[in-house]
């Protein structure tokens, strides 16, 4: 998804320090990482006209991990496709995105550690 459309979904979320570094969209789910935390936003109901919104401090992460579909080293030197991140939070438990076709989930996680490793 293109950064100018998760700012039209998200934009009125967004502290005034707050920017959009990546976007991913699925059938029914949008997910909108910024330098502050993660927003997902999941279409609900049949017509997916219900939307919820969910805001996910980095500051919260604890652990995370990223499961492959099997390829190996191969694999996590380019582009991945198809792959799971999960993200364990303190005082929520775990969260976990599932990311199909080509995704880079190398910086996904780079960008990630940055946040909560400071």
């Amino acid at each position: 998804m293109e950064n100018e459309k998760a700012e039209q979904l998200v934009g009125p979320l967004l502290i005034s320090d707050e920017s959009i570094i990546s976007t991913y969209k699925g059938l029914r789910n949008q997910i909108v990482f910024t330098n502050k935390r993660i927003i997902s936003m999941n279409a609900q109901g049949i017509t997916g006209t219900k939307q919820d919104y969910t805001s996910i401090p980095y500051s919260k992460i604890q652990v995370y991990s990223v499961e492959t579909v099997g390829l190996g080293e191969k694999l996590w030197y380019g582009n991945m496709s198809d792959c799971e991140l999960e993200l364990y939070f303190s005082g929520v438990g775990k969260v976990k995105f599932e990311f199909r076709g080509e995704s880079n989930i190398k910086e996904i996680c780079k960008m990630i550690s940055e946040y909560v490793l400071r």
